[in-house]
């Protein structure tokens, strides 16, 4: 019987050795041309704000919607954690914040800023119950951090949704309002332009101005589009919810700053093992330049005093009432700025008209919650009065009022150093045109300008329909006559907290100290 043969492997070693040949050969060329580092570790203690994971990883695409802003994985932070805000007050508060290694400025910031805007929302609403707030990372790439903090203020009269968005950069410890992103205030009127017509129809265009109040969270969604959302019921009924507006990223593109240029390009790449590496160079958290949204009281372009410029303050009490939109329209008319000393219960019922006399360069200053006699109160008395329009003003302008006016002029020791210790000068007036008594237009225009002269402080009340009639006359005679409309501040200058103002007139060298503040004019309503 014949052995069956075994098969021959002789013809095909030939070709097996020339595979093995070319394939050595290749490595040896890949090994010798690669770029250097392409496959070395990453070193998680030397990287700076950059992904921990292989850097030969293609780059991953940001997350989010494309009408809200985007969204980084906390899971893709190294060592991300959270901390949650103590808080010693009745409020029931629940507020939680991330925490960043590395990043102690932007949780040293959140921590006071989280607090404060807890604090204003117990102050400014008597019926406050209740204050939650989330935290989300919008950005998280290079030397930019971005938080989305989402909170529900519950009070006697519902629920809010709210939103605000702070911008972190690591390099230097500075943390950032949203309206930074921005080149400035002629910029932010811009945007506010675009927003009017972008957002729905149920939003009233009309309550939409450019102020820090309004724009407290900006960013940006994957595609690079600005994004701007409002609080529930800040421009449209609270019922409608989350209003917002997307602006197209080529459009917005000049009006961004520095800053905003960072801030998109950081939030429209994904993130993937983000770490900061070290501490800030500097730690703070405050500006040198203006704050887009943030409006001064005082004019640069006008200087009181000046001896060829005559200034007059016109100053309103009590309001805003009724008729606050038709004088703001006769101020406008003849470019005049005013002081309002607004009280807390018109502020409630009417908060739009605070903020559009806000964003039209008047000056908002405090009358107390419910208009009593100061010297008749306790410390606290006095604190709580003034305290609680302090933060309605701030929630819906952005400003702290820094001037107040004590009801009926009356101010003693206790008020002088509540005021001082809340920063707030006392001012009361050289004119009392006593419009609360004698509602007649005409009696009132000529009371006013029978007394106008440089550094008058003029006392009028915008509840009274007599005393808007009035204002026409009395704004029209005064610009002919070459005064300049200003606000107090502008009149004033720099003023001392706690301390008592009547008029703007400089002193003589020899004056004498000004009369004990008992001795001052006590004709307000």
């Amino acid at each position: 019987m014949n052995k069956p043969s075994h098969p021959t492997m002789a013809p095909d070693r030939p070709l097996i050795t020339v595979v093995v040949a070319l394939v050595v050969l290749l490595g040896l060329v890949y090994m010798a041309t690669r770029p250097s580092g392409l496959m070395a570790p990453v070193d998680s203690e030397h990287t700076s704000n950059e992904s921990t994971e292989d850097a030969s990883a293609p780059e991953v695409p940001a997350t989010g919607e494309p009408d809200e802003l985007t969204v980084v994985d906390p899971d893709h932070v190294v060592d991300l954690d959270e901390a949650e805000l103590a808080y010693d007050g009745d409020l029931d508060v629940a507020v939680t914040y991330p925490v960043l290694p590395n990043a102690e400025p932007l949780t040293d910031f959140l921590d006071r800023t989280l607090a404060a805007s807890v604090d204003a929302f117990d102050a400014a609403n008597p019926g406050a119950e209740s204050y939650e707030a989330e935290w989300q990372l919008t950005a998280a790439n290079d030397d930019v951090v971005g938080v989305r903090m989402t909170s529900l203020e519950t009070d006697s009269e519902g629920t809010r949704e709210c939103h605000t968005t702070y911008w972190y950069d690591t390099a230097t410890g500075q943390t950032f309002e949203s309206t930074r992103l921005f080149g400035g205030q002629e910029q932010l009127a811009e945007v506010n332009s675009l927003v009017k017509e972008g957002v729905p129809d149920t939003a009233n265009t009309d309550t939409i101005h450019p102020v820090g109040a309004l724009y407290d969270s900006v960013g940006f969604n994957p595609d690079g589009d600005l994004v701007v959302e409002f609080d529930d019921g800040q421009v449209a009924e609270p019922d409608e919810g989350r209003v917002h507006a997307v602006l197209d990223r080529e459009g917005t593109e000049p009006l961004l700053s520095e800053l905003g240029t960072r801030v998109r390009e950081a939030a429209t790449v994904g993130v993937r093992g983000y770490s900061i590496a070290g501490p800030p160079e500097a730690d703070k958290d405050g500006q040198d330049a203006p704050t887009p949204g943030h409006l001064s009281p005082v004019d640069d372009g006008v200087d009181c005093s000046d001896p060829e410029t005559k200034c007059v303050a016109l100053t309103y009490d009590d309001g805003p009432g009724g008729g606050t939109p038709a004088l703001l329209d006769m101020l406008a008319e003849y470019d005049a700025r005013a002081t309002f000393f607004v009280t807390g219960v018109p502020v409630m019922e009417d908060p739009l008209t605070v903020r559009r006399a806000y964003a039209e360069g008047h000056e908002i200053a405090n009358h107390t919650l419910g208009h009593p006699d100061l010297t008749g109160l306790s410390e606290s008395g006095v604190r709580s009065e003034l305290a609680t329009v302090q933060a309605q003003v701030y929630r819906e302008t952005g400003y702290m009022p820094d001037l107040m006016r004590p009801p009926y002029g009356a101010t003693d020791e206790t008020v002088a150093a509540v005021t001082a210790d809340m920063g707030l000068a006392q001012i009361l007036w050289s004119i009392d045109t006593n419009d609360w008594k004698d509602r007649n237009a005409s009696v009132v225009k000529g009371r006013a300008l029978d007394g106008a002269s440089d550094g008058a402080i003029i006392l009028m009340h915008d509840i009274h329909p007599t005393s808007i009639a009035a204002s026409r006359g009395i704004i029209r005679e005064l610009d002919a006559r070459g005064y300049t409309m200003v606000t107090v501040s502008q009149l004033l200058g720099p003023t001392e907290p706690g301390e008592t103002y009547v008029d703007g007139v400089p002193a003589p060298p020899e004056e004498s100290p000004a009369p004990d503040e008992d001795d001052g004019p006590h004709g307000d309503e």
